[in-house]
């Protein structure tokens, strides 16, 4: 089942991997499909993958598994794991009836965290094969601006909780939300159409499930940035949205520096204040204050 290299170049490019990461990557997949031991590994590494396939959120065991990749393909081995898992996760999307350009557009993230990863290290490469095996695994769809991903109430790598006021027990179904970087502004109406793609999507392609309310864990949900936002922002009206699930006590102030600066190691000192969530970021990390993930929710039915 796995792809051709003849065929990965087009492949490659409908998962929006970046041009100039295409030919390294083809010329890799030839000698890795090439030799027998390399490709143990990654048949290995795909049948952890989708171990257990209805346990959502569990995050398969893949660290010892890519240590052993050959040397000079420790940035882009997780790769060609998802890419020699991709047909298996067409043919569960297909199973569920799930629309092609909707697969498509959610497997696409591959290639954004490609572009991340150029960004950043100045190479061919990809650090969150914990991230993406969601949409591999069809736990993650990207609809519309937002990303939604099957959940269940206290699933312990989701960090979902059964918040307070929503009557339902550990292990009801919910959906997590999350916000993708590089998809434009997080317009009131954006957000709107994606709430109602899911609504009809869920339903429709997951109707055993009936997710009961919708969590996000996020540092867009911080209410400290009300001080420094107007209340007509996206991001101020992107959390009037929920309700407060519970309050973190631990900073994280990586978070924001990462998704506004796009490297969470750069020097707070140093960091640019050209729009008013760069300012409201820095300003707040200079002034000596933290930055916290906030956790909310909201009701949500499907159709």
């Amino acid at each position: 089942m796995l792809p051709d290299a003849d065929d990965l170049p087009a492949l490659l490019l409908d998962l929006a991997v970046p041009h100039e990461d295409v030919n390294e990557l083809v010329a890799q997949w030839r000698g890795l499909t090439g030799d027998p031991g390399t490709l143990r590994l990654l048949t290995q590494c795909v049948e952890e993958l989708f171990r257990e396939p209805e346990d959502t959120g569990r995050t398969p065991d893949l660290p010892g598994l890519l240590a052993s990749a050959p040397a000079g393909l420790t940035d882009t081995f997780a790769v060609h794991v998802l890419l020699a898992a991709l047909p298996r996760t067409q043919a569960y999307h297909r199973a569920r009836g799930i629309p092609a350009e909707i697969s498509r557009r959610t497997l696409a993230d591959l290639g954004r965290h490609l572009a991340l990863h150029r960004r950043r290290q100045g190479r061919a490469g990809m650090q969150s094969l914990r991230w993406l095996v969601r949409h591999f695994r069809g736990e993650l769809y990207q609809l519309g601006r937002l990303q939604f991903e099957r959940a269940r109430l206290g699933d312990r790598d989701a960090r979902l909780t059964a918040p307070a006021g929503l009557d339902a027990a550990p292990g009801t179904p919910c959906l997590s939300l999350h916000i993708p970087d590089f998809h434009g502004p997080l317009t009131p109406s954006a957000c709107d159409r994606s709430l109602v793609l899911a609504r009809a999507f869920f339903a429709r392609h997951f109707p055993e499930e009936r997710p009961v309310a919708v969590l996000c864990h996020s540092w867009l949900l911080d209410p400290q940035l009300r001080r420094y936002l107007p209340a007509g922002s996206n991001i101020v009206r992107f959390q009037e949205r929920f309700r407060i699930a519970r309050e973190e006590s631990e900073p994280a102030d990586a978070e924001p520096v990462q998704f506004v600066f796009g490297d969470p190691d750069l020097p707070v000192a140093t960091l640019p204040r050209r729009t008013s969530v760069e300012r409201a970021v820095g300003d707040h990390l200079r002034a000596g204050g933290h930055w916290y993930i906030g956790h909310g929710w909201f009701p949500f039915r499907t159709e």
